[in-house]
């Protein structure tokens, strides 16, 4: 890892910082630094409504957002490096329509699901029948694209390709019957959202995302090999329908927590590796933890705003996250298409 790149990731570091102390401090009550490190070391620069606000409602906000925004650039990051393709993202594997669609499913029969299992349905179907129908997508696209033992990329593509379009099209049947109360809900649901976090999602999450997370920033060095091609990296020792597998199982389970938890939030896994990739180099070693870095930050300043830019209504944060991610990506791809370099 060269010296510029140590750099990128230290600064990132400080901004990811710096934004979780504003985060934390941001809302209705507003919570100083000081105060909110007060909570946190149980001292006593702080008052009881500022340490409820801190432990009950910010803290599992901000770490559901880092948790989640990591999870889904370092599942972009993978994929593009899996598929060798600057436009792969999680959802093109089937986690985000494969989860919407049985989200849609969960909300438009919420009232039956109640009436047939009793009131915790309501709260719990959207999540399960979301990470659900998530791995339900990926399995179907992992078995259409395997021959024998081999695991077909460019089927893996169009497989992906195909199934989102088959349960898009099952999400806006589903859509079309709802009502306008369940409309509401389902299309809230589909832009994203942090507000339910609380300490069970957290939970989730972290039994859902830092072990895959780990297991691809492990791979690093199989990644960069895949990059040259899968001839090459068996000469080089690796076994790459081992590592695409391991890859996108990972990829599949950490952002189909997620997607399941917060909605769809989209551009997330698409922009993050980019900017890095044109700030950095596109060495995975390197690429993998700025994502997670980059992915963390940009998911906790887009829910900071999405919280307070219109109290006290609530902004979905996919909007945010384009409306934010979008000019960025463009400056730095304008700035850099003369020696732009994806692979």
């Amino acid at each position: 890892m060269s010296r510029a790149q140590r750099l990128i990731l230290v600064l990132s570091a400080v901004v990811l910082a710096v934004l979780v102390l504003v985060a934390m401090g941001a809302g209705a009550v507003r919570v100083p630094p000081g105060a909110f490190l007060s909570v946190l070391t149980g001292g006593a620069g702080h008052d009881p409504q500022q340490e409820a606000v801190v432990l009950v409602i910010r803290l599992p906000r901000v770490l559901l957002s880092l948790l989640a925004g990591a999870a889904l650039a370092v599942g972009g990051a993978a994929m593009q490096a899996v598929f060798r393709n600057p436009l792969a993202d999680p959802s093109i594997i089937g986690v985000s329509s494969g989860a919407g669609m049985m989200a849609a499913f969960a909300i438009v029969l919420t009232a039956s699901l109640s009436s047939l299992i009793g009131a915790w349905a309501a709260t719990l179907s959207v999540p399960l029948f979301a990470f659900g129908g998530a791995l339900l997508a990926t399995t179907g696209v992992f078995a259409i694209a395997r021959t024998g033992s081999r695991t077909n990329v460019a089927a893996m593509l169009l497989a992906g390709i195909a199934v989102t379009a088959l349960t898009s099209a099952f999400t806006g049947l589903l859509t079309y019957s709802a009502s306008d109360t369940q409309l509401r809900s389902l299309i809230f649901w589909m832009l994203g959202s942090l507000g339910g976090a609380d300490r069970v999602g957290l939970l989730v999450l972290l039994a859902a995302v830092p072990l895959p997370l780990a297991y691809i920033l492990r791979q690093h060095r199989a990644l960069n090999a895949l990059a040259l091609g899968e001839a090459q990296a068996r000469h080089l020792g690796m076994r790459p329908d081992r590592v695409k597998r391991g890859v996108v199982i990972a990829t599949a389970v950490m952002t189909g927590a997620t997607v399941a938890l917060c909605g769809v939030i989209g551009f997330v896994g698409l922009v993050v590796p980019h900017v890095f990739r044109l700030a950095g180099g596109a060495d995975n070693r390197y690429l993998l933890p700025a994502s997670a870095i980059g992915g963390a930050a940009l998911l906790c300043a887009a829910d900071t705003l999405a919280r307070t830019l219109l109290v006290p209504a609530e902004l979905p944060i996919g909007v945010i996250t384009a409306l934010c991610g979008a000019p960025v990506f463009l400056y730095l791809l304008l700035r850099q298409k003369r020696t732009l370099h994806l692979a």
